[in-house]
């Protein structure tokens, strides 16, 4: 009977453990207003710009090419460990697409997304990716990347 009553308890509490709060999430238009901007500027300065306001806010850039116009990026990992879960690594990924619409017109989309993973002394991986909706951390990274366009523009 203390046998049964113990293997609920711990069922109870690795339960707890897994739940995920839910929480609704804009809609692809929501998203794309916020996540995307257009500069007066042609695209080779505007992915110089979005290329250095990655490295700014501390990105390790991974890929980046001008011809496509996509860049991605992640930030530093933090590791920590987790009781009943085990290693839980976070970090965020970041990607950015600058094209060019029209002659010293372009246009960047911007994406970050927090990336957890997790993984187990039994061999058991996890791994969760929610993109980031917080308009805040989209304006500011715009404004970064006019503060380098114009820099960039006005150096000359």
């Amino acid at each position: 009977m203390k046998k049964n009553i113990a293997l609920v308890l711990v069922a109870l509490v690795l339960v707890g453990c897994v739940h995920q709060e839910f929480k609704p999430t804009k809609t692809a238009l929501e998203l794309q207003s916020i996540q995307t901007r257009e500069f007066e500027t042609n695209k080779k300065t505007g992915f110089a710009a979005t290329l250095s306001v990655f490295q700014d806010l501390g990105y390790v850039v991974s890929t980046a090419s001008l011809e496509t116009g996509l860049i991605h990026g992640k930030s530093p990992t933090n590791t920590s460990f987790v009781p009943f879960v085990g290693q839980v690594m976070k970090d965020i990924k970041a990607t950015a697409f600058v094209e060019e619409i029209a002659k010293g017109r372009t246009k960047i989309r911007l994406n970050f997304v927090d990336s957890t993973q997790s993984s187990s002394g039994y061999g058991m991986k996890g791994a969760t990716d929610n993109p980031i909706e917080d308009a805040k951390i989209y304006q500011d990274a715009f404004n970064k990347i006019q503060q380098g366009i114009f820099v960039r523009t006005n150096i000359n």
